[in-house]
């Protein structure tokens, strides 16, 4: 059993009405990262994380889940 590492950027992001462009400049990485992340081929680096979550103000367990592929 794989696990694998789900998120809700996209949904956090749209709730505020910000583009994919702002994101990227919230925490410092390109625009394709977020469209990356948003659509599960890349998985965030931890500091990452963590900067998704201060951004958002909210846990990186209400961003992220890990969910065990059977």
């Amino acid at each position: 059993m794989t696990p694998t590492i789900k998120n809700r950027i996209r949904e956090l992001r749209s709730d505020r009405g910000w583009t994919q462009q702002q994101l990227a400049d919230a925490v410092g990485v390109s625009r394709q990262s977020i469209n990356s992340i948003e659509c599960d081929r890349y998985v965030p680096s931890l500091p990452l994380a963590l900067t998704f979550a201060r951004v958002f103000r909210c846990s990186t367990d209400d961003i992220f889940t890990m969910e065990t592929r059977k």
